[in-house]
């Protein structure tokens, strides 16, 4: 029996949620009978039913007040769950608007029911039920559409950034390609120049113990000294191709800056002073143990220390470690040498890149392996440089290097 005191309207919305099962039965035996219903196949019983109480209960409060209005944010806010849910369960739109259609036509035929069993129903009251519950799936089918497009154009927009960005990493790959191409035409042509002056030196010490064997002595001299440039070249070749090969994770360990500092200077003192220049090195007594990789530190001086020795002709060569604030400490070499030019400084660091001309023999690699050896020590590398006056380089590291991620 219905409450007389109630009005019709809730009195069916009252009718619908005591049916809320039996319906919710019917709506699924509709879905799983619908061939064109094919993602729905695919869900348990419990995914393709999860949303429909709420769905229920919205399309009831509207019934109750007799106005669609109060309980549109409700509604919407379901839709827009229902549309999310469908979306990531695989649902097509038309899948989506099939089956609310199917739930529509399962509220009329149950409307239609109750106002055959209740007198006091009246056509109007039939008809008022019947234009609440169309506009309720209205607005729940155009909410939960609009969620699906929004949410399939988030996945195109993802799509396209992916793609964007593997488009952006092939051209790099392209471009790194072509560099590498540009690089091995280039060691090509560097190694070829420098071995042939090798060997034109080799030949003319040959031909000068041939035709004086008195000065054989000073051609043996020569062709040593070619023979140590040369191993100089296959060996920082050797090093630049090693550092580029290695994908190992950076090996950190704590290391004793003046212990470093005093092998350098015992190592580099020798050849400095062969060339007649002066070695000035200053270490500073408030910087201990840091965090790094020794044998890199180590590698970054040598390359530096060589470079100046190489491009001074008179002269000094200055090597220096000190504290850099609280957190970092540098490392500073500088000459009396041939300085680079302003329109080569943006170029230093590049590969094959070299600030003489054909009388210093060299790959021009070791301020490229520098700068790579750098960036593994987080080392910020600052030069400044005069031509014809000499150039000062100049390192801040890390006291403590954290192991990268």
């Amino acid at each position: 029996m219905t409450d007389t005191h109630v009005s019709p309207l809730r009195n069916f919305s009252n009718f619908v949620r005591a049916e809320q099962t039996r319906l919710t039965e019917q709506w699924t035996h509709a879905v799983a009978s619908d061939i064109h219903l094919v993602e729905a196949d695919r869900l348990t019983h419990q995914q393709l039913v999860d949303d429909l109480p709420e769905i229920l209960g919205g399309i009831c409060a509207a019934l109750d007040a007799e106005d669609l209005d109060c309980v549109e944010p409700s509604i919407e806010r379901n839709a827009i769950k229902h549309g999310k849910v469908r979306w990531r369960q695989g649902y097509r739109i038309e899948e989506l608007v099939r089956e609310l259609d199917l739930f529509h036509e399962v509220l009329v035929e149950a409307l239609e029911t109750f106002a055959l069993r209740n007198n006091t129903f009246t056509r109007r009251h039939e008809s008022r039920a019947r234009r609440l519950i169309a506009e309720a799936f209205s607005m729940l089918t155009q909410a939960s559409i609009k969620e699906v497009v929004s949410e399939r154009d988030r996945r195109i927009d993802e799509y396209t950034g992916r793609l964007e960005r593997a488009n952006h990493e092939l051209m790099l790959k392209q471009r790194l390609v072509s560099d590498l191409y540009e690089s091995r035409m280039q060691i090509t042509r560097s190694v070829a120049h420098d071995l042939r002056n090798f060997l034109n030196a080799f030949s003319i010490a040959l031909q000068l113990i041939e035709r004086a064997p008195s000065k054989a002595e000073t051609a043996l001299t020569l062709a040593k000294r070619q023979a140590a440039d040369m191993k100089q070249l296959v060996d920082q070749m050797v090093e630049y191709a090693v550092m580029l090969g290695d994908s190992n994770p950076l090996t950190l360990e704590q290391v004793a800056p003046r212990e470093l500092y005093d092998e350098l200077v015992a190592s580099s003192r020798p050849l400095i002073e062969a060339k007649g220049l002066t070695l000035h090195a200053s270490f500073d007594p408030a910087l201990s143990t840091v965090t790094s990789s020794r044998l890199k530190l180590k590698q970054i001086a040598v390359n530096l220390l060589s470079n100046a020795t190489k491009y001074t002709k008179s002269g000094q060569i200055e090597l220096q470690f000190a504290m850099a604030g609280d957190r970092h400490w540098s490392m500073r070499v500088a000459d009396t040498g041939v300085g680079i030019a302003p329109a080569d400084a943006d170029r230093v660091f590049d590969e094959f890149e070299r600030a003489a001309g054909d009388d210093i023999p060299g790959t021009g690699l070791g301020l490229a392996i520098v700068r790579e050896l750098c960036r593994e020590l987080h080392g910020q590398i600052n030069f400044v440089s005069r031509e014809g006056v000499g150039t000062s380089f100049q390192i801040r590291f890390p006291l403590v290097l954290e192991q990268s991620p």
